[in-house]
């Protein structure tokens, strides 16, 4: 997905739950539905999710300057990550609390058709969102699986959308359910019960996205068949005698660092030398074009033990990892 994809699956997502939002809480104080009232507050976080994710895509887009010389990339997983933890505090928080109070207090539902309406158009436009949010995460995971493909993906944004519509659209069918659990039952704590349901899925969304942006805010490695293709043009460059480690870190998305720790021949000259780096450089960054810094330090041995983004081939019985 590029960056207007992104941007328009995010405005798209913020465009309905904000209408959602609204008729939710309309319908709650209307009806005095428990599970509605969790839904209201699924909606408006989902909305002020999107409008951080605008605003770290803004912020993600600046250019360096002396204070952050590689650029302002990560911020984008900042707010990422900040996303999931107002999905934990406020979004499953309130509403397990609000399904928690109606167990033990219950109350009932006047009005249920104006739930059923209501949580209808939500699919209806949850349904919408998800469906564009679907398209571009199948036009960009190629043939790798949908859970790999969140793996090895770089850029929150790019699952975060899908994830939280598919999470949304959960919540609303377990709303209708504990609705008309109670309409044909008379039981009320079923829309408590509904309520605490729609809480775990937004707790579990969040848990889930802050352990898939954790790795990316501290300083992931780029995917390993980034890194084969650098070892590859480092190794079948003439003026090589070793390679000795190939660390890489992501500073945003489609911006990879990579810091590479070589032995050149004995019989170079300090002009072959230059020519030497210039040409690696050029190469990796033809064919690896998410690497945007490459700097490459002439040393006899690594000064600590292989990296953990060397290939296995080059690491004896450890194995390959990507993220």
């Amino acid at each position: 997905m590029s960056a207007s994809g992104s941007k328009t699956v995010i405005l798209a997502a913020l465009a309905g739950n904000s209408l959602i939002a609204v008729s939710k809480f309309v319908a709650a104080v209307f009806t005095g539905s428990s599970a509605m009232l969790a839904e209201g507050f699924h909606s408006l976080i989902d909305t002020g999710n999107q409008g951080l994710l605008l605003f770290g895509m803004k912020r993600a887009s600046k250019p360096p300057d002396a204070r952050f010389p590689f650029g302002y990339g990560k911020e984008i997983y900042f707010w990422s990550f900040m996303v999931a933890v107002l999905l934990f505090t406020l979004g499953a928080g309130l509403s397990i609390l609000e399904g928690v109070d109606k167990i033990l207090h219950p109350h009932p539902i006047s009005h249920p058709y104006v739930n059923y309406i209501v949580l209808g158009l939500a699919i209806v436009f949850e349904g919408t969102s998800w469906f564009i949010a679907a398209k571009e995460f199948r036009r960009i995971k190629g043939s790798w699986g949908v859970l790999e493909a969140v793996r090895r993906g770089k850029d929150p944004n790019k699952f975060l959308i899908l994830f939280e519509d598919t999470a949304a659209i959960a919540g609303l069918l377990l709303a209708i359910t504990g609705l008309a659990l109670v309409q044909f039952t008379g039981i009320e704590m079923f829309d408590g019960i509904a309520s605490i349901g729609i809480g775990l899925i937004l707790a579990f969304c969040s848990v889930w996205l802050a352990i898939e942006t954790k790795g990316l805010l501290i300083g992931e490695a780029a995917n390993q068949y980034v890194v084969d293709d650098i070892w590859q043009i480092l190794e079948a460059d003439p003026a090589v005698d070793r390679v000795n480690e190939v660390p890489t870190m992501h500073i945003g998305p489609d911006y990879v660092l990579a810091n590479i720790s070589l032995r050149f021949k004995v019989d170079l000259s300090g002009r072959e030398l230059q020519d030497a780096i210039a040409r690696m450089d050029r190469k990796i960054k033809q064919r690896c074009p998410t690497v945007k810094r490459v700097f490459i330090e002439a040393e006899e041995e690594a000064d600590h033990g292989p990296a953990h983004d060397e290939p296995p081939d080059k690491i004896g019985n450890a194995s390959a990892t990507s993220g």
